[in-house]
C-alpha cells in the first residue's frame, strides 16, 4: 500500500457542524472506525479533501433498550460493544452472530455499526493497489469507464459485503439518517440501491445516526450465518439471516430472510409471505432455496465463481431456517 494523499482531518463535537462540513465540500468523507475506508485510500481508492471524524458527536455511541423489547443502536459502537452487549445478545443473536463474524477482535474494537453499514462495495478489479489497477485500466467503480465484471452493461457489480445489514434487515430494523434538510427514518432496506458504484441512498450531507430495531414477534428466533473462504478475517462471499416465528401446528407465522454478499445491495428476500401457513419440510425449504437462487445475483466480482456463490445462498438460507424451526424450545 502507498501513503495516504495529504487531507485535513475534521472534528466536529456536534451533528450540526458534521453535517455542515459534509454538505459543503463534495470531496468530504465521513470516518468512523475508518477500518475500510484508510485501507482503501492507502490504494489510491478516493482522495477526500476533508475526513470528518464523527466520534466526538454526541450520541453516536448509544445502545438503548426500551421497556417494549426495541433496541436503538448508535451508528458510532464499536462491533466488538455490540457482540457483548446483553440485549442484543438476548433479543436480537442473529446481529450478535454478525457482527462477531467480521473481521478480527482487534478490528471489530474499532470498526463501528455504522461504517459496516455503510461499507463500500467490493470487487477483485476495485480493492487493488493503484499500480494494478492502472495496468490493468481503471474500472468504472472509480477511474475508469468500463466495468471488468460485464464489459458491455452499463453499471457497476461490484458486491456488497457487509455482515450486519442482513441481519438488521431481517430483523425489521430501520435507519435514523440526518442531513441538511433535517432527519428521516426509513426501513434499513431502502437506505441501500441496486448499484455497486454507489450504493447508499444518502443525500450530500446525509449521516446514519442509528437503528432502530422493532419489537420482535412473541416466539421468533433469529439468526445469521455466513460463507467465506477462512473461518476468520474474510468478507462474506454470501451471507443470510432470517427471522422465523411459527404458530401452535408448527407452520411458518412469519418469516423474514436478508442476504448479503450476492447482489449490489444487502437483499431482502421477496415472496416470503407464500411460506406462511406451511409446515417446515424438504418442499417449503426447496422452495424457498430456489426463490433465493432467482434473486440473488453474484457476479464475477469475488475469488469464486458467481454459480458457486448463489448456491451457498441457497443453502445458507435452508440451514438457517431449518436451525431456528427445529431448535429446541
Amino acid at each position: 500500500m502507498d501513503r495516504m494523499h495529504e487531507f485535513r482531518l475534521s472534528r466536529p463535537d456536534s451533528l450540526d457542524e458534521a453535517v455542515a462540513l459534509l454538505a459543503r465540500d463534495p470531496l468530504a468523507r465521513p470516518l468512523a472506525g475508518g477500518t475500510d475506508l484508510v485501507p482503501n485510500l492507502r490504494r489510491g481508492i478516493g482522495a477526500p479533501s476533508v475526513l470528518v471524524d464523527l466520534s466526538g458527536v454526541p450520541g453516536l455511541d448509544a445502545i438503548e433498550a426500551g421497556a417494549d423489547g426495541s433496541i436503538a443502536i448508535g451508528a458510532g459502537v464499536t462491533l466488538a460493544r455490540v457482540v457483548r452487549d446483553d440485549a442484543i445478545a438476548r433479543a436480537l443473536p442473529a446481529l450478535q452472530q454478525a457482527a462477531a463474524s467480521v473481521a478480527g477482535p482487534s478490528h471489530r474494537t474499532a470498526a463501528t455499526l455504522g461504517g459496516n453499514l455503510c461499507l463500500d462495495t467490493r470487487c477483485v478489479f476495485y480493492n487493488q493497489s493503484e499500480w494494478w489497477r492502472r495496468a490493468n485500466d481503471f474500472c468504472l467503480k472509480h477511474g475508469g469507464d468500463t466495468c471488468h465484471v460485464a464489459p458491455q452493461g452499463t453499471r457497476c457489480h461490484a458486491a456488497y459485503s457487509g455482515d450486519t445489514a442482513a441481519a438488521l434487515i431481517a430483523l425489521a430494523a430501520e435507519a435514523e439518517v440526518a442531513g441538511p434538510q433535517g432527519s428521516r427514518r426509513v426501513p434499513l432496506e431502502r437506505m441501500f440501491v441496486d448499484d455497486g458504484a454507489k450504493h447508499l441512498a444518502l443525500g450530500r450531507g446525509e449521516i446514519l445516526l442509528r437503528v432502530h430495531v422493532p419489537p420482535q414477534p412473541a416466539g421468533s428466533r433469529n439468526a445469521y450465518r455466513k460463507a467465506r473462504p477462512r473461518g476468520a478475517i474474510d468478507f462474506p462471499l454470501a451471507g443470510a439471516a432470517a427471522r422465523v416465528a411459527l404458530d401452535d401446528g408448527g407452520a411458518i407465522a412469519s418469516l423474514r430472510v436478508a442476504l448479503t454478499g450476492t447482489n449490489s445491495h444487502p437483499l431482502l428476500l421477496d415472496g416470503t409471505a407464500e411460506c406462511v401457513g406451511r409446515p417446515v419440510d424438504e418442499a417449503m425449504l426447496g422452495g424457498l432455496a430456489k426463490r433465493v437462487q432467482k434473486q440473488a445475483k453474484p457476479m464475477r466480482s469475488t475469488v469464486t465463481s458467481s454459480n458457486w456463490r448463489r448456491t451457498v445462498a441457497a443453502v445458507l438460507v435452508r440451514r438457517v431456517v431449518a436451525e431456528l424451526a427445529f431448535a429446541p424450545g
